[in-house]
């Protein structure tokens, strides 16, 4: 993932390879018990990295993503952040799965204003050397979504055993694939990945340390199945090919739930782990 000597938004693009998504960075401020003028503008900045600044727009009105960061901050009772692909929506609520899905990514938060499903659409422009983002954060109404997502993300310990044999899947099939011999792109993403984590510069100072692992590994196995995935490299035959996309999309599973682990919180004692 991007380094840890980075100190600016600059150098954490969103499309980096194992950057950490809009949505993770989003739930992990808005859970923080942080308060202040300086963290709201570290919070914003860690969600918006080199994007231009983000709006959002539908059931609370248009307004700019500072203001309801700012409105929110102290008052969220409950956030996670999903990453729901077709045919597997777990956890996010039927008013926003398609726009979750065609994206792949959203916010859920619970106020007391009631709960909110936030779904970022980002509009690319600009050149390949100089890229550029417009975000808008679309957020929908939702009912009560805490207790069903509780049980399908499950806890942070059970989200690291899963990722431990995630890694073994992941790394076997990328051995068998040679990808790093077959894609130069994908050797240089590769060799990103193990530079490091997040900056610290975007993650909360009172965030959980198992909670960022759990993330950051997550977020580094997706991009590896979606290298490893492009093509079938190596395959000899379509049922090894066959053998090792079932494999791959099980790594993708499990590391989709612990995105939801790491970034669930809840301010209900019975429920996940607090702040």
């Amino acid at each position: 993932m991007v380094s840890h000597s980075s100190d600016g938004p600059g150098a954490g693009s969103a499309s980096a390879p194992g950057a950490l998504p809009r949505s993770a960075l989003l739930a992990l401020w808005l859970r923080s018990s942080q308060a202040g003028d300086e963290v709201l503008a570290r919070a914003v900045r860690a969600v918006e990295r080199d994007d231009e600044p983000h709006v959002v727009s539908g059931a609370l009105g248009d307004v700019r993503l500072s203001d309801l960061v700012g409105a929110w901050s102290g008052a969220t009772s409950a956030v996670v952040a999903l990453a729901p692909v077709p045919g597997d929506v777990t956890g996010v609520p039927p008013e926003a799965a398609a726009a979750a899905t065609d994206v792949g990514e959203c916010v859920l938060v619970t106020t007391p204003a009631g709960s909110w499903a936030l779904v970022p659409e980002v509009t690319e422009f600009g050149s390949e050397l100089e890229p550029g983002h417009l975000v808008t954060w679309h957020v929908t109404a939702v009912a009560p979504w805490a207790t069903r997502v509780l049980g399908a993300a499950g806890t942070l310990a059970e989200a690291e055993r899963e990722l431990r044999t995630a890694l073994l899947v992941a790394t076997q099939a990328l051995d068998t694939l040679d990808v790093a011999r077959w894609r130069e792109d994908a050797a240089e993403a590769i060799a990103g990945l193990r530079s490091g984590g997040a900056p610290g510069w975007q993650l909360p100072r009172d965030l959980d340390a198992r909670a960022v692992r759990v993330l950051e590994q997550a977020v580094r196995l997706r991009t590896i199945v979606e290298l490893a995935t492009v093509d079938d490299g190596g395959a000899v035959n379509l049922w090894q090919a066959d053998q090792r996309s079932t494999a791959l999309r099980e790594v993708d599973r499990a590391s989709r739930r612990a995105v939801g682990a790491a970034t669930l919180w809840t301010d209900d004692a019975a429920g996940a782990p607090g702040r």
